[in-house]
């Protein structure tokens, strides 16, 4: 992690005072007062209604990996039958620990290291847990705002006609120029960061809720518009039964493991933003039913991109293994041999804009909240040394194609870096913890009631089996992905 302890070098003494303070200890100077542990007792801004709470947690899980690699590794790995694995997995390993994510936000009521501070104050360092999820959203936001830069930049590009080549060689081509120069790739990154930004400082309710109500619902319309036109091309037939049709030769060890991984990674666990999320729910939001729609709806989301990208790219005659490149390159050379092909391919990468502007706006408020509640500092203030303190090592992973592409850690160049290190190491530690912390410290009796609201929600049997999850089965199931991604067997 040289990269981003370097980037916060200039504030180091405010950050190592943020992450060693207890929830009840006050700092000598203004400048550097914390919350105390009352901060239930303060106004804070929050979700107003439920469809808000769906619509900002939905897109904190859906992002780019639902337009190709969800659906991609389900047609590799086997159709229907890795569908079926994946579910069971999410049921195992992602749903547990996001509704133990939001029952700890919710029940402490502050960002995750007060919130951990909060209620287990006397415990051990559990606090420890918001201070990796937060070094993790560092991490993502770092490379992930240069992907979510490119795919902005193709909105501009499919708008303007310049993408419209059925030769793969040209749009080939054209992504190669725009992640080749350096100060393209710089201008696109500040733009989405700014766009995230300003959304933030306007607050959860006005910005987040706000946003994420309107974006939601438009990313679902333009994937069912996009499903309508795939379904109606020649070889749709051959585009579903590689989404769709088992192939259990194909469920090996390997495939499993990968529908495990998949399960974790794809409801934005163990970074800290489902805890952030959950600390703006109401009293009376059902916590279970919400993470399960939520589930239901990531899932949907990426098999209708499923729908709308493979009979198109069967029908055309392309690739579908193509992986991160089908997006950019082989995508743009199918739309464009359609009717109307260049508002199917402007309307493609607009939702695939919606999808990465979601997960932004969750990742970078987890920084935000907690700078902003620990330091006291407004929105705005902290929202400007949040986007400053990623300045430096977004910028590294925006040149790694560039300025940068002969810098390199154990191999990797810095865009490599930062997804190996929160992929592999940051959120399975902290996904494990969470639960390690849930079963076996904060305890059953806490657990139920947090997800039964007191005692309001009649859900306690179900609490009890989400609770045996979490303390026997999801951290080995996470160790065993963490070791995959380690490449330990």
């Amino acid at each position: 992690m040289p990269v981003i302890l370097g980037g916060a070098a200039t504030s180091s003494d405010t950050i190592m005072l943020l992450w060693r303070c207890g929830p009840n200890q006050t700092a000598p100077s203004p400048r550097h007062a914390f919350m105390s542990s009352d901060i239930k007792k303060q106004h804070r801004d929050s979700f107003t209604s439920s469809f808000g709470v769906l619509a900002a947690t939905l897109g904190s899980a859906v992002g780019l990996g639902n337009i190709w690699k969800v659906p991609y590794l389900t047609g590799a790995n086997g159709g229907a039958g890795f569908l079926l694995i994946y579910l069971l997995a999410t049921l195992a390993i992602g749903l547990p620990v996001m509704i133990a994510e939001i029952a700890i936000g919710r029940r402490g009521h502050a960002n995750p290291i007060t919130a951990l501070q909060t209620i287990a104050p006397h415990q051990g360092p559990w606090w420890l847990i918001g201070v990796a999820g937060m070094i993790g959203s560092f991490l993502i936001v770092s490379f992930y705002s240069e992907v979510a830069a490119w795919v902005f930049a193709y909105v501009i590009k499919a708008l303007g006609g310049t993408l419209l080549s059925s030769d793969p060689n040209v749009t080939a081509a054209a992504f190669e120029a725009l992640i080749q120069h350096p100060l393209r790739s710089l201008i696109w990154q500040w733009v989405v960061l700014g766009l995230i930004g300003g959304i933030l400082t306007m607050g959860v309710t006005k910005g987040i809720e706000a946003v994420t109500k309107r974006l939601m619902p438009l990313l679902f319309l333009l994937l069912l518009v996009l499903c309508g036109v795939s379904l109606s091309l020649e070889q749709a037939a051959t585009g579903l039964a590689f989404l769709f049709k088992p192939d259990f030769s194909r469920l090996t060890t390997t495939a499993v493991l990968t529908a495990m991984g998949l399960a974790f990674f794809k409801l934005s666990i163990g970074m800290g933003t489902m805890m952030t999320y959950g600390s703006y729910f109401k009293r009376e939001q059902n916590i279970p039913v919400t993470a399960f729609r939520v589930m239901c709806a990531d899932m949907a989301v990426s098999l209708l991109a499923g729908i709308a990208i493979f009979p198109a790219v069967f029908t055309f005659g392309f690739a579908p293994e193509a992986g991160p490149s089908l997006v950019f390159i082989t995508l743009p050379a199918v739309f464009s041999q359609l009717p109307m092909g260049q508002a199917f391919m402007a309307a493609f990468f607009v939702l695939t804009a919606v999808a990465a502007t979601g997960a932004l706006l969750s990742l970078i408020e987890v920084p935000v909240a907690i700078l902003h509640e620990r330091l006291r500092i407004s929105r705005r203030r902290a929202t400007a040394l949040t986007l400053t303190l990623l300045a430096l090592p977004s910028a590294g992973a925006a040149l790694s194609q560039s300025l940068l592409a002969n810098t390199r850690i154990a191999g990797l160049n810095l865009f490599e870096l930062f997804d190996f290190l929160s992929s592999n190491i940051v959120l399975p530690v902290g996904g494990i913890f969470i639960a390690l912390f849930v079963g076996w410290v904060w305890g059953r009796n806490n657990f139920r009631a947090a997800l039964s609201n007191d005692g309001l929600l009649a859900n306690q049997q179900l609490a009890n089996a989400i609770f045996i999850l979490l303390r026997y089965i999801s951290p080995i199931l996470i160790l065993l992905i963490m070791g995959k991604g380690l490449k330990l067997f």
